[in-house]
């Protein structure tokens, strides 16, 4: 047998028709069963309508493939102005023939069981607006409707299935509207989810007051797919669905450096400040400069022209604006230039899953090089530990795949305490912990890198210091007798350079008198040796006079010894 007849048969592999809505492709695994149903169910206002008729637009814009809204609730002129909050012209379509919306008014009274019941009408006027526009997508919205007079499920279920088998003759792509059932079953019918190939529900929760749209799959026949909820967001532009598993530990690193702003911050982060498309916690109490910190981050950015995102939790854009012009930051030129955008709002205002889909559509918007989160913990107060601590790791991630650099801030409850505030030190690259220590009855902050990945940094705390020209870090002035901040060390520092000033004066008038001394017995060795010498001059004259003497006294021996000598050699000859 040849090796081309023992391999393996290759699986025909099930096509898929992309969605167009963001997210949906990714927890789907690339879109909607091509040519077959798909129920989306959920109570009201879930959702349910938009999200097929947003599959529809999207398909006519993006894909060029037209399509049929069967609606059974709305008038074409209600969907068009519903659809308009979102962005879309459906009336602009529908008269550029890309797509049909065509209004079916069923009475209860007429769908009465007589003992027969079809769908014949239906399938007329759905295959006459599939041909006026050649369509490739249908929606049907919503399929309770032709069944509500009829309580016979083995009608129910024989027209179902002729209806989705109809559909698939057509070869078009459909959606399937449908309401939520009760406790057994996952629509009103019970029924539609097992005659449909992909099975969607969406549901509306509110908790403490708070909304959550979320979207699950829950079967998809053919096809690996998520099986997790996800939250969703309607907004202006459409829906949104942010999966978690899009988000996976294989973003891109860089070496490349961010600066700080402040330049000592720099060299204790080993030379170049932060790392590109790291993330960055400003840990620390109330007042101790998180937000000073972070708005130095961002003057730097903009000044390098790079953009720049702020989500603001606690303060308005133009507070947070003016206070920082009371440390010599101006952001305002920045705001105006379009480098640096303010997202305000109040945390209580929205659930976790809203948040983070707004975080991430605001990022996408404006594709900022850096972003400020202030501040983390006010998340604290909309769920539980886990679901937070969830939510932050999801956009931490987030930024790091799109290779944003993105400081947040924390409140700490307590100064002594090195924490976070929302139990993820692990998730964050760099930890800045700041700290108010209260001494001499006065404040002061001290700044410490708790730890910085990739870098060989400081280990050595600062004294943060705002001044009107921005964030000073100043050493702590150690001495034996302890370590000095604020007043405290301006005073040790000036009452070390009195003692070293005394001490300075008290070497000079050793010095002084030291010199004193020595000139004063220089003096009196001038004075001993004047003496000296003229005491030796009159010695070496004395001296001078008794070599002349005793030589005169030798020469007069001398020349008598002579003299001596003649006279008795004369006597001896008698001259």
């Amino acid at each position: 047998m040849s090796a081309k007849s023992s391999s393996p048969t290759a699986m025909p592999k099930l096509e898929k028709v992309s969605s167009g809505i963001h997210g949906l492709d990714e927890i789907t695994g690339g879109g909607l069963p091509k040519g077959r149903p798909t129920l989306i169910y959920g109570s009201a206002g879930s959702g349910k309508t938009l999200m097929s008729i947003e599959f529809l637009i999207r398909g006519a814009i993006l894909y060029n493939e037209p399509g049929v809204f069967i609606s059974f609730e709305e008038t074409e002129e209600e969907l068009a102005t519903n659809v308009s909050s979102l962005g879309f012209d459906l009336s602009g379509l529908i008269a550029a023939k890309k797509i049909f919306v065509d209004y079916v008014a069923v009475e209860r009274s007429e769908i009465e069981e007589t003992g027969e019941y079809d769908l014949e009408g239906l399938f007329v006027r759905l295959s006459s607006a599939i041909n006026a526009v050649k369509a490739k997508r249908v929606v049907i919205d919503t399929i309770e409707v032709l069944f509500a007079g009829l309580n016979d499920k083995g009608i129910v279920r024989a027209e179902l299935r002729r209806l989705f088998r109809w559909l698939k003759g057509k070869g078009v792509t459909t959606i399937v509207t449908g309401e939520r059932g009760g406790e057994t079953t996952l629509t009103r019918h019970g029924l539609e989810e097992y005659v449909s190939d992909c099975v969607i529900f969406l549901d509306n929760r509110v908790n403490d007051q708070l909304s959550t749209r979320r979207i699950r799959i829950i079967k998809y026949r053919g096809s690996s797919h998520s099986t997790n909820e996800f939250p969703f967001l309607i907004d202006e532009q459409g829906l949104s669905i942010l999966p978690i598993n899009t988000i996976r530990l294989n973003y891109p690193v860089s070496n490349e450096g961010v600066p700080s702003g402040v330049d000592r911050l720099d060299i204790m982060l080993g030379g170049k400040g932060f790392i590109k498309g790291t993330s960055i916690l400003v840990s620390g109490m109330v007042g101790t400069g998180k937000t000073s910190l972070a708005a130095h981050l961002v003057d730097t950015a903009c000044r390098r022209g790079q953009k720049c995102l702020y989500y603001a939790f606690e303060e308005a854009p133009d507070q947070i604006m003016r206070n920082m012009t009371s440390i010599g930051i101006d952001l305002k030129p920045w705001v105006e230039k379009g480098l640096l955008h303010f997202h305000a709002t109040r945390v209580s205002e929205e659930g976790l899953e809203k948040h983070l889909l707004v975080m991430q559509k605001e990022a996408e918007k404006y594709r900022p090089d850096v972003v400020i989160v202030d501040a983390l913990t006010d998340f604290i107060s909309l769920g539980p530990g886990n679901e937070v601590r969830l939510m932050i790791l999801r956009i931490v991630d987030y930024f790091k795949m799109h290779q944003i650099t993105a400081m947040f801030s924390s409140m700490s409850a307590r100064a002594d305490l090195e924490e976070t505030g929302v139990g993820l030190s692990s998730a964050f690259d760099t930890w800045i912990h700041l700290v108010n220590v209260q001494n001499n009855q006065e404040r002061n902050r001290t700044m410490t890198i708790v730890k910085s990945r990739g870098m060989a940094h400081s280990n050595q705390v600062r004294e943060f210091v705002l001044t009107n020209k921005g964030v000073k870090l100043v050493d702590i002035y150690a001495t034996p007798a302890g370590s000095f901040m604020g007043t405290a060390r301006i005073a040790q520092m000036a009452a070390d350079q009195a003692a070293g000033v005394t001490r300075e004066e008290g070497v000079t008038a050793r010095e002084r008198q030291l010199q004193q001394q020595r000139r004063a017995l220089e003096a009196k060795i001038d004075a001993l040796r004047a003496e000296f010498e003229a005491e030796a001059k009159e010695s070496e004259l004395t001296i001078a006079e008794e070599k002349a003497k005793i030589k005169a006294i030798s020469d007069d021996r001398k020349m008598l010894d002579r003299q001596r000598k003649a006279e008795d050699k004369k006597a001896k000859t008698g001259v």
